[in-house]
């Protein structure tokens, strides 16, 4: 029988494409000791999970402003401009996340639209 394709589908290709590649650290890990307390060990696991889910916002938030210089690179503003305004919005929600902190958003922000205004 074939597997039904639902949302836990896509949940799953989003954890074994996204998260698991950061979850490097053992489970039940503190520092360098084995948690023993029950609720240790679940704030063991709940901190990889966080970890490795931030790790992917803030690669998230590298490449769009790596594919924004690329633009810019290439000497097409109107690409660059519109690869700026699509990641614009995703900068501010990694922002309000707390990934990174709002004025080095701004900062990156601001860098980019100056490099795109800058363009003949």
């Amino acid at each position: 029988e074939a597997p039904v394709s639902g949302s836990h589908c896509l949940r799953n290709s989003y954890w074994n494409s996204t998260i698991r590649p950061f979850l490097t650290v053992p489970q039940a890990v503190i520092g360098n000791r084995m948690a023993n307390i029950a609720s240790a060990k679940k704030r063991a696991r709940q901190t990889v999970k966080r970890r490795a889910h931030n790790a992917a916002l803030r690669s998230e938030l590298r490449t769009m402003i790596k594919n924004v210089r690329k633009s810019i690179g290439a000497g097409d503003k109107q690409a660059a401009q519109a690869e700026f305004n699509t990641s614009q919005g995703r900068i501010d929600s990694i922002t309000d996340k707390g990934i990174i902190h709002k004025n080095a958003a701004a900062r990156h922000k601001s860098r980019l639209s100056a490099a795109i205004k800058a363009m003949s």
